[in-house]
């Protein structure tokens, strides 16, 4: 089979990025955006989902990290997108279920298209509110990673929920636990199924 890859660059006034994605991969990754825990981050995504990455951005930095994160979460969704072409043969949907010690996130994917990221944050108000305070390495935050995969899945055309089903207070696990999960989706919701014809739609099309 034809390896799935794509290279998307994109330059604006405030970043400039560059994606080379294989999506049917070893996990090999070479990835500089000059936020080192999102850097940590789509290295993990990369091993866990069997992707080989290079990512290349220059930001605003002297700013904040805002627009390099989000910015790249564009860049990465529509590499994915180009990459899957016509989706034909792929499974479209998967669920996830990963741990990281204390922390637990399920993330459930529907190549559909019909971009949307919903969130349920399945655990004690006390713990809601300690999630939107707490921060980790560059003021990476959880409010960062969903700016992050929000701007990817509505690039890429993913329908996805992430349920943070426990939390222990260790921020860089919960996130962890998300990239991970999301890596993994995304692996098996991408691998072709040889039954199957054409794009998985009644409609002929995704």
């Amino acid at each position: 089979m034809r390896k799935r890859k794509a290279k998307i660059t994109r330059k604006t006034k405030e970043t400039d990025i560059s994606v080379e994605l294989v999506l049917d991969g070893k996990g090999a990754s070479k990835i500089r955006t000059g936020i080192a825990f999102l850097d940590h981050m789509l290295e993990l995504f990369s091993k866990h989902g069997l992707f080989d990455l290079k990512i290349k951005a220059k930001g605003d930095l002297d700013v904040d990290a805002h627009h390099t994160n989000e910015d790249i979460g564009i860049v990465l969704g529509k590499a994915f997108k180009k990459a899957l072409s016509d989706k034909k043969g792929i499974q479209r949907f998967s669920d996830t279920l990963v741990p990281m010690d204390g922390c637990l996130v399920r993330i459930t994917v529907d190549i559909s298209s019909r971009p949307s990221l919903h969130i349920h944050r399945k655990i004690k108000p006390s713990l809601k509110q300690l999630l939107d305070r707490l921060a980790i390495g560059e003021n990476y935050s959880f409010v960062a990673a969903e700016q992050f995969i929000t701007a990817f899945v509505m690039n890429a055309g993913i329908n996805m929920h992430i349920e943070v089903l426990s939390f222990d207070r260790d921020l860089h696990h919960l996130i962890e636990a998300v990239f991970k999960a999301l890596a993994r989706a995304l692996d098996s919701a991408i691998q072709i199924d040889k039954r199957k014809k054409g794009v998985p739609s009644t409609k002929g099309r995704l």
